[in-house]
């Protein structure tokens, strides 16, 4: 959820499919016509036509994020999704694009955000309130937040949904996909379908508030033990499917710790990924959506601010214990066991040939060499990332065509890579190797000893 929107004027959304329908295809209209005239003058110039450099212009760019983040809800959604800065599944190119809608939230005029607050709280609701903002202190793709104060005192953060935007779910995200496979950025054999799918499953959940009101009431006690976090409580009474009223919880966005000490900085990245392993390992459920702006940063407290569970989702057994596998085989450097781990997490498949295999299995060895050899970790130096995303450029490039991932692990692939992302951003230095090495506690007594 972004705080302090961008974009000042408020847009009203379409909320009709057949309104909605004609927003994405006169846009996708306007995007072909683009590319089809880039490709006739490149011709005319005697030049061979390239996808997806007709795809990647200026104007195209624009066009696209200004339409998908007006329309928010699953259009703009799926757009954060395939974001490649925090790790996911798509080229760069695409990615970047896709990537500017994270701060291109338009936020809904009053009169739609009245006719909402009408459909879903009792008549004459606003008496029972002594004040309500009328100008969203964040928005985002599915729903924007407004700060108000009950007349019995309580200070809330109301979560509104976007009408319209859960009936349009599959076919925003059809829509989506149609745009992304006429890129022609996608590596060749790369099978979007089967995440559009997932997206789509993941996207009628997160619609649903009263699901993320019960995950917030389960991570609240979860952590009740613990002094680093903090998550604001639901107020039932003025919650609905469509409406979540949570305490209003004030704190600094995350990224300001960028001019904070260096030992501030570190101890909040440790948390963070002690909490990312704690999710996994020991509670098994996990909050999948890295967006920094879920976490704030209380200086007075040195608490950290959970917000925003709609992506929370329970990890399923038989992946936890892949992922203890993994880790295992990585900080022993067992090239065995991690070729075996890697095959059943997904990352390739008894097809794949021998020499991408290894190639894979080599860069898995060097991200553990780092964490177990390399003390503090300096989130800032991204020598290795930047090896590492060349070497996957090469793949696809020599032919490798990757499998299809459980979702679950393309879900936890992409909270560990924005938590690194987050760490790089604020320059910080902690030693992972540490964490995994005092987190054996929480793993299965077969297994500890190879942390130790």
């Amino acid at each position: 959820m972004r705080k302090n929107p961008t974009n000042a004027s408020p847009v009203a959304i379409p909320t009709g499919r057949f309104a909605r329908l004609g927003h994405i295809s006169a846009m996708t209209v306007s995007v072909a016509g683009n590319m089809a005239l880039g490709g006739l003058m490149q011709l005319g110039r005697g030049q061979r036509p390239v996808m997806k450099d007709l795809f990647l212009t200026p104007i195209n760019i624009t066009r696209i994020t200004e339409q998908l983040s007006k329309m928010r809800g699953a259009a703009m959604k799926v757009g954060q999704l395939v974001s490649m800065d925090t790790g996911d599944i798509l080229p760069r190119e695409l990615a970047q694009i896709m990537a500017r809608l994270r701060d291109d939230a338009y936020a809904m005029p009053p009169s739609q955000l009245k006719q909402v607050l009408n459909a879903e709280f009792p008549s004459g609701w606003l008496g029972s309130f002594r004040k309500f903002d009328v100008h969203p202190i964040a928005a985002a793709s599915i729903g924007q937040v407004h700060r108000a104060q009950l007349k019995d005192g309580r200070d809330l953060a109301l979560k509104i949904q976007y009408p319209g935007v859960a009936d349009s779910i599959d076919s925003d995200v059809a829509n989506v996909g149609v745009l992304i496979n006429m890129s022609g950025l996608l590596p060749k054999g790369f099978a979007l379908a089967p995440y559009l799918d997932e997206a789509r499953k993941q996207l009628h959940d997160e619609t649903n508030y009263t699901l993320e009101a019960a995950q917030l009431v389960r991570f609240r006690h979860l952590l009740k033990e613990t002094d680093s976090f903090i998550i604001p409580a639901v107020h039932p009474d003025w919650s609905s499917p469509k409406i979540l009223a949570m305490d209003f919880m004030a704190g600094d966005p995350i990224e300001t710790l960028e001019g904070a000490s260096q030992w501030v900085k570190d101890q909040v990245m440790t948390d963070l990924i002690r909490l990312a392993l704690r999710e996994l390992f020991e509670f098994g459920v996990m909050q999948t959506d890295p967006n920094f702006a879920n976490y704030l940063y209380q200086p007075q407290t040195d608490k950290i601010v959970l917000l925003d569970f709609g992506a929370a989702r329970t990890i399923a057994p038989h992946i936890v214990d892949q992922y203890l596998h993994l880790l295992c085989a990585g900080l022993e450097d067992d090239v065995g066991g991690l070729t075996t781990a890697a095959q059943n997490m997904g990352l390739f498949d008894a097809d794949t040939r021998d020499e991408h295999r290894m190639r894979i299995v080599q860069m898995l060895r060097q991200v553990f060499h780092m964490i177990r050899e390399g003390g503090a970790i300096d989130f800032a130096d991204q020598t290795l990332a930047n090896q590492l995303q060349a070497e996957g450029l090469a793949l696809f490039q020599d032919g490798f065509s990757p499998s299809v991932l459980p979702i679950d692990v393309l879900l936890i692939q992409r909270k560990f890579a924005g938590l690194f992302l987050l760490g790089a951003r604020l320059g910080a230095c902690v030693n992972v190797g540490e964490i995994f090495r005092r987190h054996g506690g929480h793993l299965s007594a077969g297994q500890t000893a190879s942390f130790q």
